[in-house]
C-alpha cells in the first residue's frame, strides 16, 4: 500500500512539475524568439537561420528553469495535499515524515543527474550549434539591415550609411569597403536600389563617385550608374567560440593545462582550445560552476518544501511555516543564481562557494532528522 501511495504522490509532483516546466519554458522561448527576429530583420538573415537559432536556445531555457519550477511544484502540491487532508493517508498507513523526505530526495538525485547532463553536455552543444548558424550563414535580405542615418556594418568589411530610405530606394549613400590590410574603397551616391540579377544580389548606385586607396595610391572616378556586387559577402558576426560554447571536456583540459596538472604523466595540450587563456580563467571557473555546482541546488530545493510537514494546517503557526518555507526556497533560488558572481580566478576562494549547497543540504536534512525522528520515537 505504501508503494501505491508514494507512486501516486510522485505522479502528482511530476505531472505538475512537467506541465509547469514546459509551459513556462514555451512562454519564455516565445518572448526570446520575438527578440531573435532582429537576427533576420536587422541582419538580413534567412528564415531557416532564425528558426534553428531560436529552437537551439530552448535547452538552455529548460536548464535555467528546472530548479525554480521544481521547488514551486513541490511547494504547491504539498500544500494542496495538506489542505485536502491527503497527507493523513500517509500517516495512517504508517508512513513517517522522514520517509517521505527520503523518497523525494532519492528521486531528486535522478533529476540532479539529468540536470548535469543538460548543463554540461546538451546546452553547450546546442549553444555552439546555434552560434555556428550565425557564423556560417550569409546575408540573404540585404535591404532589411540598412537603417537610415546609421552606420550599418553587418557585412564583414563593408560599412553602409544612408541618409534616408523608402520602400525601394536608399538616398545619399556612403559605402566604405576594405580591400586590403590598409587599403579601402569609398563610394558616394545620390541614390541606390537593391536588385537580384541571376540570383546575385546587387546594389545599383546612381550619380556618385568612388575613391580608392591601394598601396598608397589614390584614384577616383565619377559615375552616373554603377553596380556594387554583394555576392559572397559574409556576416560581421564573431567567428570565435564563447566560453559557454566550449565542451565540458575541453574546459577541464584547459584548467589542467593552465595549472600544469599532469594526467597520466602528461600535460594537457591547450593550444587548440579556443578561449583557453590565463586571463580568461575566471570565466572558465564560472562556466564550470554553472555546469556542475548549480545542479546541486536541485536536491536542496527538493527537500525545502517539506518544512511544511513540521506542522499541520490546524496549527496556528501553519501560515507562518508556509511563509517561512517559501522565503527559504526563494532565498536559495536567488543564492544559486547570484553566487556565480563571486566566482573568481582563485581556486581556493571558489571552494567555499562550491560547497555552499552541500552544507545547506546537510543542515536542512539534519533538521528534518531531528524533528521527524524525534517525533517518531516519542509516539
Amino acid at each position: 500500500m505504501k508503494k501505491i501511495i508514494f507512486r501516486k504522490l510522485l505522479f502528482d509532483y511530476m505531472s505538475f512539475f512537467s506541465i509547469a516546466l514546459i509551459s513556462t519554458s514555451v512562454v519564455i522561448w516565445v518572448f526570446q524568439a520575438v527578440n531573435y527576429l532582429d537576427i533576420m530583420i536587422e541582419d538580413g538573415r534567412d528564415y531557416l537561420v532564425y528558426v534553428n537559432y531560436s529552437l537551439l536556445n530552448f535547452p538552455k531555457i529548460i536548464t535555467k528553469l528546472v530548479p525554480f519550477v521544481l521547488f514551486f511544484s513541490l511547494f504547491y502540491v504539498t500544500i494542496k495535499y495538506e489542505n485536502n487532508n491527503e497527507l493523513l493517508l500517509f500517516w495512517n498507513f504508517g508512513v513517517h515524515k522522514i520517509d517521505l523526505v527520503n523518497f523525494i530526495f532519492k528521486f531528486s538525485l535522478l533529476l540532479f543527474l539529468i540536470q548535469i547532463v543538460l548543463a554540461s553536455i546538451i546546452v553547450p552543444k546546442s549553444q555552439s550549434q546555434a552560434r555556428s548558424f550565425l557564423r556560417t550563414s550569409d546575408i540573404n535580405y540585404f535591404g532589411n539591415f540598412i537603417k537610415p542615418q546609421k552606420f550599418n556594418d553587418t557585412i564583414k568589411g563593408v560599412t553602409i550609411y544612408s541618409e534616408s530610405k523608402d520602400d525601394r530606394n536608399l538616398y545619399n549613400l556612403y559605402i566604405k569597403r576594405d580591400i586590403g590590410t590598409n587599403d579601402f574603397q569609398i563610394t558616394y551616391a545620390r541614390k541606390g536600389i537593391f536588385k537580384e540579377i541571376g540570383n546575385v544580389p546587387i546594389l545599383i548606385l546612381f550619380d556618385g563617385e568612388t575613391i580608392t586607396e591601394n598601396e598608397n595610391e589614390i584614384t577616383k572616378f565619377s559615375f552616373s550608374k554603377t553596380d556594387f556586387a554583394l555576392k559572397n559577402l559574409k556576416s560581421n558576426t564573431s567567428t570565435y567560440k564563447k566560453t559557454q560554447e566550449i565542451t565540458t571536456t575541453n574546459l577541464i583540459k584547459c584548467l589542467l593545462g593552465i595549472y600544469k596538472i599532469k594526467i597520466n604523466n602528461k600535460f594537457q595540450e591547450i593550444d587548440n582550445i579556443e578561449n583557453c587563456l590565463p586571463q580568461n580563467i575566471s570565466n572558465i571557473f564560472k562556466e564550470i560552476y554553472k555546469r556542475f555546482i548549480i545542479p546541486l541546488y536541485v536536491p536542496l530545493l527538493s527537500i525545502i518544501p517539506f518544512f511544511l510537514l513540521i506542522s499541520s494546517k490546524e496549527n496556528v503557526n501553519y501560515r507562518k511555516i508556509k511563509i517561512f518555507t517559501f522565503l527559504i526556497g526563494l532565498l536559495v533560488i536567488i543564492l544559486s543564481e547570484t553566487t556565480i558572481r563571486l566566482v573568481s580566478k582563485i581556486p581556493f576562494n571558489n571552494i567555499g562557494i562550491a560547497i555552499t549547497p552541500l552544507l545547506a543540504l546537510i543542515i536542512i536534512y539534519s533538521i528534518f532528522i531531528f524533528k521527524f525522528n524525534f517525533r517518531k520515537k516519542t509516539k
